[in-house]
C-alpha cells in the first residue's frame, strides 16, 4: 500500500493500519514541509477507498484510480472558481485551494454543503484543503463547523505546512499525520525514476530541496546555479570583505521583476549554505554539506566567520520567511536581513 509514494514510511505504516482496520479518521491533518508528498497521500486513500479491484492498495489504473486524481485546475484570473469546490473527475473527491494567499470563506460553506450529500459513486465523499493554513478566521470557523458533526460519509483531509496556524478547535477534532523531508538519496532517485532526470541533473536539486519533491521538481538547474552563486557573493560580501553595499545590490536584484518570482527558492540557498558553513566549521566535515561542490568556499567561508553568530542568520531567514505570509515588502525585508548579517 501506497507503495507508488516517495518516502515517509512512518506515515504509511499508520495510514496503512488505519485503512486495514476500516478505521479511517473523518478528520485528518497532513502535516509537513511543503512538497513532501501530503496532498498525493491524502489523494491515495482516497483511491484505495474508492478503487474496486484494490487489494494491498489502490490499481492505480482503473476509472476510479485515475478520475480520483484528476483536476482541471482554474488559471489565477479566474478568482470565482476558487469560491467553490474544485471537484476531479471523480464526483466524489474534491479540493478547496487558495487563491493568491487566501482561502475564501465561500468556499469552506460550499465544502459544508457537498459534505451533507451522499456519494454519487463511492462509499464515502473526499475533500481535501490544500495550504489549509491559508484560511482565514471566517473560513477556519466555518470549517469548524463541519468538523464538529461531520457526516459518517464523509472524510476531510487538512494539508499543511504550518499546522500550528490552524485553530486550536480545528486541531483537537482532527488525527495528525506528520510527513518528513525526504532523505537526499530519496528524492534523487524520485527524479531519475519518475522524472527522467539524468544522475548529474539530478544531483543538485535533490541536494537543495531540503528533503522536498515538489520543490526539486520545479526547480531550474540553470537558475539554480546562478542563484547560489549570488547568495555565495552575499556571503562573501558579509564575512570577508565587509562590503554592505554589494550585498544589498543582490538584494535589489531578488527583488526586481526578473527575479521575484524566485526569492524564497534563493531564500531557501542561502540558508542552505549558511548550513553548510556553520557545519564545517563546527566539524570540518565538508563531505556532510549539502553543497557539496563548493566544498572548498564554504570551508574558507567557515574559517573567516569566526565567531559569527551564524545560527542568529538562520533564525532572521526563517523570521522572515514566517513573515511573507503578511504581505511584508520583500525588499526591505532583505536589505534589513542584509544588514544585521554585516553588523554581526
Amino acid at each position: 500500500m501506497f507503495s507508488r509514494l516517495t518516502g515517509n514510511t512512518h506515515a504509511k505504516d499508520v495510514l496503512s493500519r488505519l485503512i486495514a482496520k476500516g478505521r479511517v479518521p473523518n478528520a485528518l491533518i497532513f502535516a509537513g514541509d511543503e512538497g513532501v508528498g501530503k496532498r498525493q497521500f491524502a489523494l491515495e486513500i482516497a483511491r484505495v477507498l474508492i478503487c474496486k479491484d484494490a487489494i494491498d492498495g489502490a490499481c492505480g489504473v482503473c476509472s476510479a484510480c485515475v478520475r480520483v486524481g484528476s483536476f482541471s485546475m482554474p488559471g489565477a484570473d479566474d478568482r470565482d472558481a476558487f469560491k467553490r469546490v474544485i471537484w476531479s473527475d471523480h464526483p466524489d473527491v474534491g479540493m478547496v485551494t487558495a487563491h493568491n494567499r487566501s482561502i475564501f470563506v465561500d468556499a469552506i460553506r460550499h465544502l459544508e454543503t457537498e459534505a451533507n450529500f451522499l456519494p454519487y459513486e463511492a462509499g464515502s465523499r473526499f475533500f481535501i484543503v490544500n495550504d489549509a493554513e491559508k484560511m482565514n478566521d471566517a473560513a477556519s470557523n466555518a470549517l469548524l463547523k463541519t468538523l464538529e458533526e461531520p457526516p459518517l460519509d464523509t472524510h476531510i483531509f487538512l494539508v499543511t505546512s504550518r499546522p500550528d496556524s490552524l485553530l486550536p478547535t480545528i486541531r483537537s477534532r482532527c488525527q495528525m499525520i506528520r510527513f518528513s523531508p525526504l532523505a537526499v538519496e530519496e528524492v534523487e532517485r524520485y527524479l531519475i525514476e519518475e522524472k527522467a532526470f539524468t544522475s548529474d541533473e539530478a544531483r543538485l536539486p535533490a541536494r537543495l530541496s531540503r528533503g522536498s519533491v515538489g520543490r526539486a521538481v520545479a526547480m531550474n538547474v540553470e537558475r539554480l546555479i546562478e542563484e547560489r552563486a549570488d547568495m555565495l557573493s552575499v556571503l562573501g560580501s558579509v564575512i570577508e570583505t565587509g562590503d554592505l553595499a554589494a550585498a544589498l545590490k543582490i538584494a535589489e536584484k531578488m527583488n526586481d521583476a526578473k527575479h521575484k518570482e524566485n526569492y524564497e527558492e534563493a531564500l531557501g540557498i542561502l540558508e542552505s549554505l549558511i548550513h553548510d558553513i556553520w557545519r564545517i566549521r563546527a566539524s570540518d566535515d565538508v563531505t556532510r554539506a549539502v553543497n557539496a561542490d563548493l566544498a572548498d568556499r564554504l570551508a574558507h567561508l567557515a574559517d573567516e566567520s569566526g565567531s559569527l553568530d551564524l545560527a542568529g542568520w538562520l533564525d532572521e531567514i526563517e523570521t522572515l520567511r514566517q513573515n511573507l505570509a503578511v504581505n511584508i515588502n520583500r525588499k526591505v525585508a532583505t536589505d534589513a536581513l542584509f544588514v544585521k548579517m554585516a553588523a554581526a
